[in-house]
Formats: structure tokens, sequence, C-alpha cells
């Protein structure tokens, strides 16, 4: 049995978008991110969050988001030879993108935005491709494309964004109707263009395989 030294992380998934040979575990010491935001507007102290990566076959791990208070991150995803990650800096006020190089093992700041240009960080997460930040919020059933487009418009209840491929937008909606022996419970997958529109309704799922490729599970 092999041995990792993961920062005390005993949990860990494969990186989005991966081909199965990058792993990352998180530190969920004070939870999600929105959780964090939370305990910092009321005044308290957000000691910060460690984001561990791990490659298969060899094992090796780097730790390219160390845990720093008054930071806070959310899962990786990885695109085109990297892993990014958000980089919440309450006190700057500034939401970061991290870039690991999955070659040179080099961390970078990919890009910058104001904290002030989302509601809140409930639902914020990162897609591909190409990458993306979204958040949809609660409520309102609103979506929202924060970078590196600003767009938002109004879905279903039953929603849930999962994917994007270009300019189409991929969600899952769920039905259910009946009760007792009658009860019935399905899901489809909407497509919608960067308008909101809706483009495309089918049943079933799609799921976007390791080497980039879109399969229909119908």
């Amino acid at each position: 049995m092999k041995t990792i030294k993961t920062e005390g992380i005993t949990w860990i998934e494969p990186v989005a978008g991966a081909a199965g040979d990058w792993y990352y575990g998180l530190d969920d010491g004070q939870g999600d991110l929105y959780e964090a935001e939370e305990i910092f507007r009321a005044g308290g102290k957000v000691s910060g969050r460690t984001c561990c990566l791990i490659h298969y076959p060899d094992g090796q791990v780097f730790v390219p988001v160390p845990k720093r208070e008054g930071h806070y991150g959310e899962r990786p995803v990885w695109l085109d030879g990297g892993i990014f990650m958000i980089d919440v800096d309450f006190a700057d006020g500034s939401i970061r993108i991290l870039r690991f190089g999955c070659e040179d093992h080099h961390t970078e700041v990919y890009a910058r935005i104001p904290l002030a240009s989302v509601r809140d960080c409930y639902n914020l997460s990162l897609q591909t491709a190409p990458l993306t930040m979204t958040r949809q919020r609660v409520g309102t059933n609103e979506f929202e494309i924060v970078w590196p487009e600003r767009i938002a418009f109004p879905m279903d209840g039953h929603d849930s964004f999962f994917l994007r491929e270009g300019d189409r937008l991929f969600f899952s909606r769920w039905h259910e109707e009946g009760d007792g022996p009658a009860y019935r419970y399905w899901e489809e997958t909407v497509i919608r263009d960067l308008s909101g529109k809706v483009i495309e309704t089918f049943p079933g799922d799609v799921r976007r395989m390791p080497n980039g490729e879109l399969w229909y599970l119908g």
C-alpha cells in the first residue's frame, strides 16, 4: 500500500476534465466557499483552505494553494494542460483564478476579478470549455456568467448548469409527477445559447469525456 502525504486531507477525487492522471483534495475546515464568505462578512476569521493536487500513478503531491488566512477556494478544473482554481482574497476584495501548469508545476495568477462584481459567492465555480466562471442565484433562479463574459438570464427553477461547449450552455432539468405507485421522476438536458434562449431539449444526459468528446446518454 502506497502512503500519500496530503497535508491531512483524507478525501480526493479526479480533477474535472483531466484524463485520470490528476486528483485533488480540499481542506473543508470552514465548509464551502459561500460559508467562508458568510464568516468573513460577519466579522469572523477565515483561516484559509488548502488545495492539494496528486499526480497518478507516481503519487507526487503539489500544493499550489496552501492555507492562507483570509483566502478561500473551490474545486479545480483541467483545461489545455493546466489546472485552474478559484482563490477568493476576502481582505483584498478580489477573486483570483490561478493556473497550475501540469508540465512545469508553476502556479500563476491567470485572471483577477473584483469580488464586488458578484452579489455573493454562492455556487461560484469554474466550468469548461472555454474556461468560464459561473454562479446560480438561489431564489431568483438566475444563471450568471461572471467571467470572461458578463451574462445573466433567468432559468427554470428545476435547472442546474453543468457544462459549456463554446456558445452552448448545458443545463440538467428534473421533473416529477404523481404520488405513491404512480410517482415518476425523470431528467432531461436543456441547451441554451449565450442569450439564454433554449435551442434544444432532449431526454437523458451529456458527459464530457477525458479527450474532450461529448457523449450523449439517452
